[in-house]
């Protein structure tokens, strides 16, 4: 299966099963459909997608990675260290029949691969403080092209550790990101942060 545009590319991901109860230790936020194919879309565009071998780091239910492969990209390695995101990962790529991908179930700092792009929406390092950090290190040490979703006032925090590793911004994609009431804490039905998509490239 593929998608021939933006539009439907957002349809197709917002079908997906998401992960039901998520882990507030973990981070676990889902990636909004709309949100995720403003993004696949923007890297497909860029030739980042098509014929390329694309890391979904922190994959959960699959979106950003399922949205690659669905715009044909080469092979798609989802990462992810909760065994429960994963099995509803799998039903998603069942459910569309996917191919060319492998599932990698292991910690952030554990993984050893090397793409073309990276895609990631890792934890914004509000509970388990650093966690942004090494979602980060580990995409700069796979990739040279990487699209990564942190809060929009971390910009200052992306900016210098990019530098660090050689890498700099080159676009930022402001969203009014949808967090659901998922977890105790949350008091609105659903709260709108802000959040940025970095594109990021080798120096």
């Amino acid at each position: 299966m593929r998608v021939n545009n933006k539009k439907e590319l957002a349809i197709v991901l917002s079908q997906l099963d998401k992960v039901n109860k998520p882990k507030i230790w973990l981070e676990q936020y889902s990636t909004d459909s709309e949100i995720a194919a403003t993004i696949l879309w923007d890297a497909f565009m860029k030739g980042h997608i098509k014929e390329k071998t694309i890391a979904d780091f922190g994959c959960g239910n699959g979106v950003l990675g399922i949205g690659a492969l669905l715009l044909d990209a080469k092979k798609v390695y989802f990462i992810d260290k909760d065994a429960d995101s994963l099995n509803v990962l799998k039903k998603n790529l069942a459910l569309l029949n996917l191919e060319n991908f492998e599932i990698i179930h292991s910690d952030i700092k554990d993984v050893s691969v090397k793409v073309d792009t990276v895609l990631q929406n890792p934890p914004f390092g509000t509970r388990n403080k650093h966690a942004d950090k090494e979602f980060l290190i580990k995409a700069f040490e796979s990739s040279n092209v990487v699209y990564s979703f942190h809060k929009t006032s971390t910009r200052q925090f992306v900016e210098s550790i990019s530098k660090d590793f050689g890498f700099r911004i080159i676009n930022e994609f402001k969203f009014k990101f949808p967090l659901k009431q998922e977890y105790a804490h949350h008091e609105k039905r659903i709260e709108r942060i802000d959040v940025s998509c970095f594109y990021l490239i080798k120096a």
